[in-house]
């Protein structure tokens, strides 16, 4: 009989996984994924990537509220899986993680134990890394704790922003979760404690981005707000209040920038326009803004913008 694999997740990042899975020919036999959320001008209730992509394939749905949810437990349980795949998904309680008999593993888009927490791909580049990664392991009571299992890395190139990293690492993730599976059940898996990578990796945390996390602070080197900018772009994007041609103060989104070799001379902050340049005083150089978006316009290069201006 083969074996069974339920499978949690939610973004678009688990669905190359869950389809390399049902490619792959392994019985999934259900899906626990994120409730419904209201999205776009309507507000229509609107599912998840991965349930867009199980109800596709005709693969069951779960959608608890609560997986503590005694209801929900119980028919986890009775599905009698071997083994659960969490890709992107919540935190778990041992309740759940601890049920399957082949235990319960997690594709983490980071080379653990470095960058623990909810947006690794966003800090690795934030901070200006050149090399990330996914990883598998045994998911335990800490968060991204747990024994690893594989890792591969990747490279993070300069003029990377967060997206194209997150698309590297998603289809790198899909490949490693089929081959963690497959040793998994021919029973030629390994499990390496992470504190035996801890003498040469520190862990660095990795929290969930906010809106305040998206303010650039102008008093920061070129270089630093640069990196900020490219890994919060395209999604959620950083931001600052910026005067342009003399207008009131706007907060702008800024998607793309280039550090300039013009040392700043006036007051981080200080906007200047400079032919079709538009350039940003930090507390190094001049930053060159390339794509940006007014409030209530679209997204637009800086010639563009400054056309407009005129």
């Amino acid at each position: 009989m083969p074996k069974k694999i339920v499978f949690f997740g939610t973004p678009e990042f688990a669905v190359p996984s869950l389809d390399a899975l049902v490619s792959g020919g392994f019985d999934i036999a259900a899906v626990v994924t994120a409730t419904d959320k209201p999205a776009g001008r309507g507000h229509a209730m609107t599912p998840s990537a991965v349930k867009k992509y199980a109800l596709a394939h005709g693969i069951p749905v779960l959608q608890p509220e609560k997986l503590r949810d005694p209801e929900f437990v119980d028919t986890l349980r009775s599905i009698g899986a071997d083994l659960f795949v969490v890709i992107a998904f919540r935190m778990m309680p041992e309740i759940v993680w601890a049920m399957p008999p082949l235990g319960t593993f997690n594709l983490h888009a980071s080379l653990l134990p470095k960058y623990r927490g909810a947006a690794p791909i966003n800090w690795a580049v934030i901070n200006g890394e050149t090399e990330t990664g996914v990883t598998t392991f045994f998911l335990s009571h800490d968060i991204d704790t747990g024994d690893i299992i594989d890792r591969v890395a990747a490279p993070i190139y300069p003029t990377d922003c967060v997206g194209d990293v997150h698309d590297r690492l998603m289809e790198l993730g899909a490949r490693l979760t089929v081959a963690t599976v497959h040793k998994i059940f021919d029973g030629t898996v390994t499990r390496q404690p992470q504190s035996a990578l801890l003498a040469g990796i520190q862990p660095t945390p990795a929290p969930k981005i906010f809106r305040e996390t998206c303010l650039i602070d102008w008093n920061r080197p070129a270089e630093e707000i640069h990196n900020l900018i490219r890994g919060l772009s395209p999604y959620p994007a950083a931001w600052a209040p910026l005067s342009l041609a003399g207008e009131e103060a706007k907060p702008i989104k800024i998607f793309s920038s280039e550090v300039t070799d013009l040392p700043s001379e006036s007051t981080p902050g200080t906007v200047t326009i400079d032919g079709d340049r538009l350039l940003v005083d930090t507390a190094t150089n001049r930053l060159s803004l390339l794509l940006i978006q007014p409030p209530g316009k679209r997204r637009m290069s800086t010639p563009d913008l400054l056309r407009g201006l005129r």
